[in-house]
């Protein structure tokens, strides 16, 4: 059976070096890709006792005149490697000539950095490599990590001061649908105050993301429904019974949760993130915060796990553990810390939406 933690660290142990907390570093040569034919620079930003861990590959295109991104991901405490390697970044893994071993990358012709140049890092405090110096540092919200992300990438164009004048855009995926509209406005923020220097913002973009907890739920039910997932009738009852809410559900309205049942029935064998796509289901996940398994049900309360993704590269052979890297400034590295997720706030998030046009007007 293969462990996946390990497939997923294989480049890590040349991504970070032991003297971490310092100027970056150009990544020249990578197992099962070789010599670099792209730049790749990793490193560390202090913001505060917050040490943010970034990987960054300049355009292929022209980096003078290309875009710059920074782009965040989800979880919260999904590592950006996620989308360096599984999204937008420059290699992709060779799923269809595996021999077993070490796994081949290949240039991926998709990828964003052919015409941008994108800075992935990992927020908040305990994703991927970044760490806290002090342990009232580790604990983190919302609001808090996008102001040390803002603050981080203000250092980080000031360190690098070419990329400045370029057109800036700031992205991400799933939980960074919170995360980024709140970036953009404290950058928003600085431009009227006339901040030096100044960032030339273009705008943002959010795939997949989570806004608002409960449009996100509610709108699932009526996804499923327009790709015909579930029935006509089921559709009429559930919304009759649930007055068109999947997301607040009175306990004792048994006709509700009855037609909510039903549809986490009929989408329990579906693979949640492209209905397309098979199913992959390990047949004996490892019983670990680290399992890979893709679970059923809970179609309607519960966002897609990026697990989902990985296993359709991950189910492979194991690797030798040398590839393997528990070294630098933390003990070790997860593709998504959920001790992160799991120390949620009690207040609620105000509408991001709102936000979003609150930022586009004032921009």
């Amino acid at each position: 059976m293969f462990h996946g933690g390990l497939f997923l660290r294989l480049l890590l142990v040349v991504l970070v070096s032991a003297n971490a907390a310092s100027a970056g570093s150009i990544v020249e040569y990578l197992p099962g890709y070789g010599k670099l034919d792209f730049k790749l620079e990793t490193g560390y930003v202090s913001v505060g006792d917050s040490e943010l861990f970034y990987y960054f590959i300049e355009s292929q295109g022209n980096p003078t005149t290309d875009p710059f991104f920074l782009w965040l991901t989800g979880g919260p405490g999904c590592s950006s490697f996620n989308g360096l390697i599984y999204e937008i970044g420059p290699m992709e893994f060779d799923i269809h000539n595996y021999p077993g071993g070490l796994p081949r990358l290949l240039p991926y012709k998709y990828a964003w950095t052919r015409t941008a140049s994108i800075l992935f890092l990992d927020a908040p405090v305990g994703t991927g490599f970044s760490y806290s110096t002090s342990a009232d540092g580790w604990s983190s919200s919302d609001t808090d990590s996008a102001l040390e992300t803002y603050k981080f990438l203000r250092k980080w164009l000031i360190d690098h001061p070419k990329y400045l004048p370029l057109q800036l855009y700031v992205g991400g995926d799933s939980y960074s649908g919170i995360i980024v509209p709140l970036v953009v406005k404290h950058i928003v923020d600085a431009i009227d105050d006339h901040t030096v220097p100044r960032f030339n913002l273009q705008g943002y973009l959010v795939g997949s993301p989570t806004t608002d907890e409960t449009i996100n739920t509610n709108a699932k039910v009526v996804f499923a429904h327009r790709l015909a997932l579930i029935s006509d009738e089921l559709y009429e009852a559930a919304k009759e019974s649930c007055n068109g809410n999947y997301a607040d559900v009175d306990p004792s309205n048994t006709k509700c949760l009855s037609s909510l049942g039903a549809i986490d029935h009929c989408v329990k064998d579906l693979f949640r993130n492209d209905i397309l796509e098979p199913k992959c289901v390990f047949e004996s996940p490892e019983p670990s915060r680290r399992s890979l398994d893709e679970k059923s049900g809970d179609f309607i309360l519960n966002t897609p796990r990026l697990e989902e993704y990985w296993c359709r590269v991950l189910k492979k052979p194991h690797i030798p553990p040398q590839f393997i890297l528990f070294f630098g400034n933390i003990d070790g590295w997860l593709m998504i810390n959920r001790f992160i997720s799991s120390c949620r706030t009690s207040i609620m998030h105000w509408p991001t939406s709102g936000l979003m046009m609150k930022v586009s007007k004032k921009h």
